[in-house]
C-alpha cells in the first residue's frame, strides 16, 4: 500500500474517543439544550455505595484505581489523576492510559530504574478495564516525569502525555516551593506512551519546553497540535511538524519544527478577550527558532515559562488565555481556553491570566481558519472548562475546573450547553475537579477522572440514546 492510501485508511479509521465534534455554532449565551438527559440526582457508587456523582435517571457508575491503592504489579497508584484516553482492548474491554499531574521532587512511583527523572513523581499508568469499571490489569507505563496534565491519543495506538511545567535543575523554584535542585532532568516536554508496553521515557525536545497541556493529531499532515496552559501569562496554540509522518514511522520522532499560530495581518491579536458570536479569523504560522532553550544562572520560573511563547509573540503570534483540552475531528482541532472571554460582571474574576469563564475554539487544518465555537456568558452556564472529549453523536464533553460545583457539561453541535453530571462535594477537598473524560470502545462507557486529594477514575454508563451523547 502506498503512503497516500495508507494514511487515508488511518484517517478513515479514527473514531470513538479520538473524534471531535462537527462544526458547532458560536453562541453568546446559555440556552436550554433539548439534547440533555434531564435533572441530576445523587447516585451511589456501585463500588462502595458512597454518593460521588449526581447523574440523570437511568445512569450508573463505578469508581476504580484510586490514589493509594495498588497496581497489579504491587506498586502504589499515585494521585492527581488527569488527562486520559481509551483504546480498544481484547473482547469488549478498554485500555486506558491515564496521566498523574504530580509536581515537585517527591520521587518516582513504580520502578525508579525506568524513570526519566527518579526524583519526579508524575507520569502515566495503563489499565485494562471492563465496560463497568472493573480493573483487569494495571501498571505504571511512564514514570519520572512531572505535572503530566493532559495529552492526546494518537492514531498509531499511542498516547502523547504533556508536562505542564518547566521545572528542572536549571530553573529557580516554582510557585509550589519545591526544590528544583533535587531534580536530575529538565522538564516541560511531551512524551510518547505506546499502548501495550512501557514508554521509552525520551522527551520530544523539538516540540518545545513550555507548560504543555494537550496534544491532538492531524493524520492528514502528521502534525501534532499543542496547547499551552500558562497560568499567569499569555498562552499560545502550537503545532509540531515531525521529520517523518508518525503513522509511517510508527512513532513520534524528535527533530521536527515547532510553530505558533498567528492571526493574519493582526500581530499579537489578543483572543483572550471577549469575542463577537461567530468570530472567525484567517491565520498563519510563525516558526519558533529555539524550542528548547538553554538557560544560564538559574533564571526565575516566570522567565523560563514564557521563553518559548515570547519567541512566537515577537513574530506576531496570537494571545490566548490558558489553553487546555484539545481534540481532532474531520480536519478540525477543537480546543479550550479556560479563562478566555468576557462574562457577567457579577461573576468574580478568576485568578491568573484571563478574566472570562471559558471559550471553545475550532481550527480548520485544511483552510487555516480559526472560529469561535462557544464563549461562556457566566459561570452558571460554563465555568472554566478544562479537558474535552466527544461523543459518537458529535457532542463535546467538557470537564469543568470551576470555583464552585464542578460539572461534566455537553456542548451540542448547535452550540448549546447542558448539564450531564455534577461532582458531589468532598468536604475536605473543595478543589476537586473532573478531568480525562474519554468514551470507551463502541461508546458504551464514559470514563472520567476525579482529580482530588485522593484521585480516582470512574466508569459511567446508561441510556445514552435518550440524549445527544
Amino acid at each position: 500500500m502506498d503512503r497516500r492510501r495508507f494514511i487515508a485508511n488511518v484517517v478513515a479509521g479514527i473514531a470513538g474517543p479520538f473524534a471531535g465534534v462537527a462544526c458547532a455554532g458560536a453562541q453568546g449565551g446559555a440556552q436550554a439544550a433539548p439534547g440533555g438527559y434531564g435533572p441530576l440526582r445523587p447516585v451511589p457508587d456501585l463500588r462502595d455505595g458512597k454518593v460521588r456523582l449526581h447523574l440523570p435517571e437511568g445512569f450508573k457508575y463505578r469508581s476504580f484505581s484510586a490514589a493509594g491503592e495498588k497496581f497489579s504489579d504491587g506498586s502504589t497508584v499515585p494521585g492527581r489523576h488527569d488527562g486520559m484516553a481509551a483504546f480498544s482492548g481484547p473482547g469488549d474491554s478498554a485500555i486506558l492510559i491515564r496521566n498523574h499531574e504530580v509536581n515537585g521532587p517527591v520521587g518516582a512511583f513504580g520502578d525508579k530504574d525506568k524513570a526519566y527523572d527518579p526524583m519526579a513523581g508524575g507520569g502515566t499508568s495503563t489499565l485494562r478495564v471492563t465496560r463497568y469499571g472493573e480493573v483487569i490489569k494495571s501498571a505504571p507505563s511512564l514514570n519520572g516525569t512531572m505535572m503530566n496534565c493532559s495529552g492526546g491519543p494518537m492514531a498509531w495506538r499511542a498516547w502523547v502525555t504533556c508536562e505542564e511545567t518547566v521545572n528542572g535543575p536549571d530553573v529557580a523554584d516554582d510557585f509550589s516551593g519545591g526544590d528544583n535542585a533535587r531534580l536530575t532532568k529538565k522538564h516541560g516536554y511531551i512524551f510518547e506512551v505506546p499502548v501495550g508496553r512501557t514508554a521509552t521515557a525520551r522527551p520530544i525536545r523539538s516540540a518545545g519546553r513550555f507548560p504543555h497541556e494537550s496534544a491532538a493529531f492531524d493524520p492528514s499532515s502528521g502534525a501534532i497540535y499543542l496547547t499551552e496552559d500558562n497560568f499567569d501569562f499569555p498562552s499560545g496554540f502550537y503545532r509540531y511538524l515531525p521529520p517523518k509522518h508518525p503513522v509511517m514511522a510508527g512513532k513520534l520522532l524528535d527533530g521536527g519544527r515547532l510553530q505558533m499560530l498567528a492571526v493574519k495581518d493582526a500581530k499579537r491579536k489578543d483572543l483572550s478577550l471577549g469575542q463577537d458570536p461567530g468570530a472567525a479569523y484567517p491565520t498563519v504560522w510563525v516558526d519558533i527558532d529555539d524550542p528548547d532553550p538553554d538557560f544560564r544562572g538559574k533564571p526565575s520560573n516566570d522567565e523560563v515559562v514564557q521563553a518559548v511563547g515570547r519567541q512566537g509573540r515577537a513574530e506576531g503570534a496570537a494571545i490566548f488565555s490558558r489553553l487546555e483540552g484539545a481534540v481532532f475531528h474531520q480536519g478540525t482541532i477543537y480546543f479550550v481556553s479556560t479563562q478566555g472571554g468576557e462574562t457577567d460582571p457579577a461573576d468574580p474574576p478568576p485568578s491568573g491570566f484571563g478574566k472570562g469563564r471559558g471559550q471553545v475554539w475550532a481550527y480548520e487544518t485544511w483552510s487555516g481558519r480559526l472560529k469561535l465555537v462557544y464563549e461562556s456568558p457566566r459561570s452558571s452556564a460554563l465555568d472554566l472548562p478544562d479537558n474535552v472529549t466527544v461523543s459518537r453523536r458529535g457532542t463535546l464533553v467538557l470537564c469543568e475546573d470551576g470555583e464552585g460545583d464542578n460539572y461534566l457539561r455537553g456542548l451540542t453541535r448547535s452550540g448549546r450547553i447542558f448539564d450531564f453530571c455534577r461532582l458531589a462535594p468532598i468536604p475536605d477537598d473543595p478543589g476537586a475537579e473532573f478531568a480525562g473524560s474519554t468514551f470507551g470502545p463502541g461508546g458504551h462507557t464514559l470514563y472520567v477522572n476525579v482529580q482530588a486529594k485522593q484521585g480516582r477514575s470512574i466508569a459511567i454508563w446508561g441510556p445514552w440514546e435518550r440524549g445527544l451523547f
